[in-house]
């Protein structure tokens, strides 16, 4: 039974994976086209991850956490929550690495971009995204 458990957990994480790589390929093809074209950096920042945001919600509603449910405004709530926190991580840790650690912008992004999948996963594997048998579980 325990083995069972952990081999869905590791194709969640897989699936989170995959859909976070396609994200990110949003989130950062939204942002260099902007950066590139003369916007300013935070507000790149902010349309390319609402980008990758619209693709994450609906890819890992469906695929990674297969949620059968309707989508109603708790989670709606929920999800929009955790990547305000995500995002507001992500603009603090590119600002601070730019402006103070003067990390060019590619590692910057990067750097930021990790810390918000953390935070994005967290959330939606415990909060965002609930699986009333794991709550029954605990």
């Amino acid at each position: 039974m325990q083995m069972q458990a952990i081999k869905e957990q590791t194709k969640t994480v897989l699936r989170f994976c995959i859909v976070g790589a396609g994200n990110t390929f949003i989130d950062f093809e939204v942002f260099f086209l902007l950066a590139t074209a003369g916007a300013p950096y935070l507000l790149a920042q902010a349309v390319s991850y609402m980008a990758g945001m619209a693709n994450s919600y609906i890819w890992n509603r469906i695929w990674t956490f297969q949620v059968k449910k309707k989508v109603n405004r708790q989670e709606m709530f929920r999800f929009i929550t955790i990547n305000a926190a995500a995002v507001g991580a992500a603009f603090f840790l590119l600002y601070l690495l730019k402006e103070t650690g003067h990390v060019p912008l590619f590692l910057g992004k990067i750097m930021a971009t990790l810390g918000g999948m953390a935070i994005t996963f967290i959330g939606s594997r415990l909060w965002v995204f609930q699986n009333p048998m794991d709550q029954k579980e605990a």
